[in-house]
């Protein structure tokens, strides 16, 4: 994984655009990125209104190292092309855009990005929602060095699928994996969806771990109280961070002395687990770096 895609995204959080008081607000809440949102947060008759005040709030900084992003409107709705002009010239960390369904949604929107003048840092982040992005993940991740996240969309796939809404997300599983695999395969970031439920805190956390086993890199957040839980789910536990320590101090000090073989707590040290060891530390060091 490349260093900018270390940048932590362990948090990334929803804020309405149309509420000038929650994107204040939002300035002293730790999640590691925000996305302020032009769609489902604001209603039709608001959101020039709510474009313009995105815009202008991202400009008038006071957000410290936070990641800005800003949710356009869909391709194809009557917002969505006037999303894109704005937020180029406010030049953001990201763009994220629902619904991206082929590679011509990236192209399309890549080429509005740079018709508008978008600075390079405003990277595309994609919104995978729909059972066709799931089966063409691979192809979207690999259609633009532009693209650099991967937002899974939760709800409107479950709504797609016709799928029961079970904790275990069993029904969601082929998506999201698909989705997981094309994002490694081509170096990118992803986050999982939001959880609903902000009064069942153990079923959020539950929903964390096993995000965080499977391999996402972060997850989206629907309320401020989601935040603080999710930053400690998908960052490294003091015992791993040990663990990378030990591993790479062991196989360092065999390489100095010419031997083969490396072992950390009887388990035998190969190339890969240093890798992962030093993976680790990278994150923790990113994660200590984006809080100075």
């Amino acid at each position: 994984m490349t260093d900018a895609n270390l940048r932590p995204r362990r948090s990334v959080l929803y804020m309405p655009a149309a509420n000038e008081r929650a994107l204040e607000k939002a300035k002293d809440i730790a999640a590691d990125a925000l996305i302020f949102d032009l769609e489902d947060a604001v209603a039709p008759d608001a959101k020039a209104e709510a474009r313009e005040r995105a815009c202008a709030m991202f400009a008038g900084g006071g957000y410290g190292s936070r990641e800005i992003t800003i949710r356009a409107n869909g391709i194809g709705t009557p917002w969505h092309d006037d999303d894109l002009a704005a937020i180029s010239a406010a030049g953001p960390d990201g763009v994220v855009v629902p619904k991206v369904n082929s590679v011509a949604d990236v192209a399309a929107i890549e080429a509005a990005l740079e018709r508008h003048g978008a600075p390079d840092r405003t990277r595309i982040w994609a919104m995978l929602e729909t059972p066709i992005a799931m089966l063409h993940a691979e192809e979207i991740c690999a259609a633009s060095e532009r693209l650099s996240v991967l937002v899974m969309g939760t709800n409107d796939l479950a709504k797609e699928l016709h799928a029961q809404r079970v904790p275990s997300r069993q029904p969601l599983m082929g998506g999201l994996y698909l989705s997981l695999l094309a994002a490694r395969a081509a170096d990118k970031v992803i986050l999982d969806g939001v959880f609903n439920d902000i009064k069942d805190e153990a079923g959020f956390l539950a929903e964390c771990q096993v995000g965080r086993q499977m391999g996402f890199d972060g997850k989206t957040l629907i309320h401020p109280s989601q935040v603080e839980p999710c930053n400690g789910a998908f960052s490294p536990e003091p015992a791993e961070i040990e663990l990378a320590e030990r591993i790479i101090a062991a196989f360092e000090e065999a390489e100095a002395e010419g031997r083969g073989v490396v072992t950390v707590d009887g388990r035998m040290i190969e190339n890969l687990h240093v890798d992962e060891a030093r993976r680790v530390l990278a994150i923790r060091d990113a994660i200590a770096d984006a809080s100075n």
